[in-house]
């Protein structure tokens, strides 16, 4: 109180200036904050800038030059990129790829959405279950792959014995058969990615509901239809974009499995986009045509990010909006 009739009383001029000083002691006070910030982030920032940012910006100029990594690199400008009309596994790598996005991305999604909701019950040994079915995800792609390898080996792995046994003359020849080696890429991916992060985040939403609504539709008389339909999806559809998106970079990249299971084949069957960049740059020593390779999958990763964006607004709906 004393302050206040001490400033009012002062003359305008020097409240302006108590005011003055005031603010400008509280900015040097926020400008030291942040300056601590950055001098805490600082490392992160120049990681970042090293680790991430030179290399991509090397890879943009690789793809306008000719280098095998033992020679220094030589400009040939758009050569690259014009080099795509005759690599024959260009188009097909990427048709492969769809093709695997396709089956993969709707699978994964509505499988982990389901798992998650069945996990969301409140049930005894529901953390039991989570941790069962979220286990496989902590497995390495390496190591999934690996003993995936040995389950569906077609004439020693168990599960074809298994199917033997149950009367089946012929078992699928799994990765062995061109017919069947993408589909069996695809099922192992699919299994992998049903238990691990993507339910978690499904899981994650799902208990964001609030419980009142649910409680309102039942006097309402909604059943169990109506309560997901209403009140469930429509809350959830921030979560399922999220989701979405991930799935969709996470297919237009696959790689691990198809390499270590099948190395692109049989007769290029599981040769994926990624696998392609990986082995022109990294086995052919083709380091300017992989890296405008890779520059092609950025651009599509973008291309499909923005679009989802941009579709989103009609569907997806915020709580606070």
């Amino acid at each position: 109180m004393a302050v206040a009739q001490n400033q009012q009383s002062m003359p305008l001029g020097n409240r302006l200036s108590w005011v003055s000083r005031a603010v400008g002691a509280r900015t040097k006070v926020q400008t030291r904050k942040a300056l601590w910030g950055y001098a805490f982030a600082l490392p992160w920032i120049v990681g970042l800038i090293v680790f991430w940012g030179g290399p991509i910006l090397t890879s943009l100029y690789l793809s306008f030059t000719e280098y095998g990594i033992t020679s220094p690199a030589k400009w040939i400008g758009l050569a690259n990129y014009k080099a795509f009309q005759t690599d024959n596994l260009f188009l097909s790598s990427l048709g492969r790829t769809f093709t695997f996005a396709a089956f993969y991305v709707p699978v994964a999604i509505v499988g982990a959405l389901l798992l998650a909701m069945m996990l969301n019950q409140k049930l005894i040994g529901t953390n039991v279950y989570r941790t069962i079915f979220f286990v496989p995800h902590l497995i390495p792609a390496v190591a999934l792959a690996v003993v995936w390898t040995y389950l569906l080996q077609p004439k020693l792995g168990p599960i074809n014995a298994f199917l033997r046994d149950l009367g089946v003359e012929n078992p699928p020849a799994w990765f062995t058969s061109r017919d069947t080696a993408l589909y069996s890429v695809t099922m192992i991916n699919i299994w992998a990615a049903i238990g691990g992060n993507t339910m978690l985040i499904f899981l994650a939403g799902l208990q964001g509901v609030p419980q009142e609504l649910y409680d309102a539709a039942s006097i309402d008389g909604g059943g169990v239809w109506a309560k997901f339909r209403h009140v469930t999806l429509p809350l959830l559809t921030p979560t399922i974009f999220f989701n979405v998106v991930l799935a969709v970079i996470g297919a237009l990249k696959v790689f691990t499995t198809a390499w270590v299971a099948t190395q692109g084949g049989p007769s290029y069957a599981t040769w994926f986009f990624a696998l392609h960049i990986y082995n022109q740059a990294f086995l052919f020593f083709r380091m300017g045509y992989g890296s405008a390779l890779a520059w092609v999958l950025a651009a599509l990763l973008i291309a499909f990010t923005s679009f989802q964006v941009i579709y989103s607004r009609r569907w997806v709906h915020y709580e606070g909006a």
